[in-house]
């Protein structure tokens, strides 16, 4: 593959520190929740995510992951509330799993790993949420149903209109952190999904049709895309919940 970085042995996160420093630095991404030490914090209310589907613009495998993007010209899709002052826009949001069900989130609540992730990213403010195996999120369908048009690296298709992906309401953080890629700028804040969202094991099994690698290219299977959990190293994690 002809990317510089990527999740294999000789690419992955065990790797990244030999070109990118600051993978060691000191409120690096993703974390470990441990939620019965988590600051209460009354006064944190949820966040707010609000989208409009037909702000979607495509869906693009860029052989690290599988992204939505959103136009970001008006405020029709935003980030508002909780911890967050004013209002952001949403730019994208993309998705982190694992070769099998039992693992593939970045980040982890007190150990335990959940099947996927999604991320909804604004500018400063990343929120996210885990996914767990259960029900199927129709939700979700829309962007899965599109998967076969991008399963090579570098191929995109035109998303006509997505449902929400991800809760409208958020309940934990923020956490001071960074990007869980490359180059790991320690310029994020991080809201996390108190309780995972549903999805089921059939759905996750669409995830894996996709590819690292580009046309023309020997096949890579595309998963275990994940950073694993970071050291804290001092960082108060502070939640709306007790």
């Amino acid at each position: 593959m002809s990317h510089g970085w990527g999740y294999a042995a000789d690419n992955g996160p065990g790797r990244w520190c030999e070109n990118f420093p600051i993978a060691d630095g000191p409120r690096q991404s993703p974390i470990d929740i441990k939620a019965g030490e988590a600051e209460h914090d009354a006064h944190l209310q949820p966040l707010r995510l609000r989208y409009d589907p037909a702000a979607s613009i495509d869906l693009l495998n860029n052989g690290h992951s599988v992204q939505v993007t959103f136009a970001d010209d008006s405020d029709s899709s935003t980030l508002t509330e909780g911890p967050i002052s004013g209002t952001y826009r949403l730019k994208q949001f993309h998705f982190h799993w694992g070769a099998c069900d039992a693992r593939g989130s970045e980040h982890t609540v007190d150990g335990t790993e959940y099947a996927a992730e999604v991320r909804a990213t604004g500018w400063r403010w990343w929120a996210s949420s885990c996914r767990s195996i259960g029900e199927e999120n129709l939700h979700l369908q829309t962007v899965i149903d599109a998967f076969n048009s991008i399963k090579e690296k570098d191929t995109t298709t035109l998303l006509l209109k997505t449902a929400s992906s991800c809760p409208h309401r958020w309940t934990t953080g923020p956490t001071d952190g960074s990007l869980t890629t490359p180059p790991l700028l320690e310029s994020v804040t991080w809201i996390v999904c108190r309780e995972p969202i549903s999805v089921s094991s059939a759905q996750m099994e669409k995830f894996r049709i996709l590819l690292f690698s580009a046309e023309g290219e020997e096949p890579c299977c595309m998963s275990d895309n994940y950073r694993p959990p970071q050291e804290l190293k001092g960082r108060r994690v502070r939640a709306s919940f007790k």
